[in-house]
């Protein structure tokens, strides 16, 4: 009992003077003791939108993804149909009642109150938690958010719409389920007017990243002013991670409907698939990879069925945990049939950029100025297909790396030995050695050391693969097996 209260105690003071990175066993054991409070946060998406069937019955109408693609056909019939700012389907609202079935006896046990809910302005997303909303009444907190809008924004065949403006969402949606002191933030053009009001026209890529960008950091702080609030009246943010009172013994994590002894601070935010694969993927990674070159985005994303949930748990300073992803237990067994637009025929595919368009791209740095994701890559590719013997430096030079990328993947890399003119460490992926990369590395060694005034080149390549390369690309062999390459400006690659 004592030490139950001394940890109760520690976390009402916020203690975190035992959070120090573990050196020493003693110092692992103080870090095993240390106070790790955080929020749990909650990610879903809209239920099924009438613009998901439209989208879903064009691709089988149309064939899409197949040669037989009909693109004018496609055109045609998802501009007819297609709304700016469309509510839900059939299958949507069954979606949203079956979360609210799910969602409200899991947060009235194990949720302190209010709920927090950040919602997207957008009509789809406001309906399909308004079942839930309606239910928790004066335990839900509502914000609707003007950042949190679908990628592509609202617009009717390339016009702008501007969207539901504040009084619109009461009027329409929000008042009418009970919801009446919800807070609007983030409308660019104030909540006196659409949402979408300050568009000049559809959302671009690059428009939406940056977005996204704005949206996260807005997050995080949102989530950071919780936690600082702690040691005032926040008993509802604590370490979940600890079992305090005898009470808890019997409490099971994956348990989400039973009641819990000590109820927890719970955000739940609302929004869109596409949008929130945004910002999962600046949890996950941070931020500065959204785009693999202009204007294509970053390969990665998150998919998420129609009411899909994420469970993050945050601990502050921009830390996640990601405990779950695209879960629908709510439509589990037999409401299974209900489960849509988490497939590849529901459109995420297009998320991917085309092979054509990550060309190779060559780039220089020294060794110490390399970006770490690239850095990481070519210290990946050494130690899984060069041989473990290293090559000899002579120490008196400056390395410089090499890189050959496609969007934001390393296939191949070179260092060069400013002073000694070595070329060393020279590997391209497997995959790619039937392309130009291996003599688009050596072509840019040769270029800067052209440029930087070395006469010699020279390498020490120990399969008999990588001497015929070096070879073909007019390096010659002396009689210790060094290839040499003495004409730099003039070698034919």
């Amino acid at each position: 009992e004592v030490l139950v209260q001394k940890r109760v105690e520690e976390e009402a003071r916020g203690d975190i003077s035992n959070m120090t990175e573990p050196e020493t066993k003693k110092e692992t054991a103080v870090a095993e003791g240390g106070v790790r409070r955080s929020i749990s946060v909650r990610l879903i998406r809209h239920a099924e939108s009438q613009n998901n069937q439209v989208y879903r019955d064009a691709r089988k109408i149309y064939k899409g993804g197949t040669t037989d693609f009909d693109l004018s056909g496609w055109l045609s019939y998802v501009d007819e149909r297609r709304s700016a700012d469309p509510g839900l389907s059939d299958i949507g609202r069954v979606q949203a009642q079956k979360l609210c079935e799910y969602l409200v006896p899991h947060l009235r046990n194990q949720a302190s109150k209010p709920v927090r809910f950040v919602i997207s302005p957008m009509q789809r997303t406001i309906q399909t938690i308004l079942p839930t909303l309606e239910e928790l009444a004066d335990d839900a907190d509502v914000m609707i958010n003007g950042l949190y809008f679908e990628s592509e924004g609202c617009h009717t065949r390339e016009k702008v719409e501007p969207g539901m403006n504040a009084d619109e969402i009461n009027e329409r949606l929000l008042h009418p389920s009970g919801a009446r002191n919800a807070r609007f933030e983030a409308f660019q053009s104030g909540a006196e007017n659409g949402w979408y009001a300050h568009g000049s026209g559809p959302e671009t890529r690059p428009e939406s990243e940056v977005r996204a960008a704005q949206f996260t950091v807005w997050m995080m702080e949102y989530l950071d002013e919780q936690l600082a609030e702690f040691g005032d009246s926040s008993g509802d943010i604590f370490d979940a991670g600890v079992t305090l009172l005898p009470e808890e013994e019997h409490e099971s994590y994956h348990d989400r409907l039973s009641p819990r002894t000590r109820q927890r601070r719970t955000a739940i935010f609302v929004g869109h698939g596409d949008f929130m694969s945004l910002v999962l993927k600046r949890i996950v990674a941070g931020f500065g990879h959204s785009v693999e070159k202009e204007k294509v985005p970053h390969r990665s994303a998150f998919v998420h069925n129609n009411t899909g949930i994420t469970e993050l748990e945050y601990f502050g300073n921009g830390r996640f945990l990601v405990m779950s992803q695209n879960q629908v237990p709510h439509l589990s067994g037999p409401n299974a049939t209900y489960i849509t637009g988490g497939g590849l025929k529901d459109g995420w595919s297009y998320l991917m950029p085309t092979d054509g368009c990550l060309d190779s791209e060559v780039s220089i740095a020294y060794a110490d100025e390399v970006q770490p994701h690239v850095e990481e890559q070519t210290e990946a590719l050494k130690s899984l297909y060069l041989s473990k013997k290293k090559n000899p430096r002579d120490g008196r030079g400056k390395d410089l790396t090499v890189v050959v990328k496609q969007g934001l993947q390393v296939v191949g890399c070179a260092s060069l030995d400013e002073q000694s003119g070595r070329v060393s460490d020279v590997v391209v992926r497997p995959s790619a050695r039937r392309s130009q990369v291996g003599k688009s590395l050596i072509e840019a060694v040769r270029q800067h050391a052209e440029e930087v005034g070395i006469a010699t080149l020279t390498t020490k390549p120990d399969t008999d693969e990588s001497k015929v390369f070096f070879e073909k690309l007019g390096f010659v062999s002396d009689k210790s097996g060094t290839f040499v390459c003495t004409n730099v400006a003039g070698a034919k690659l």
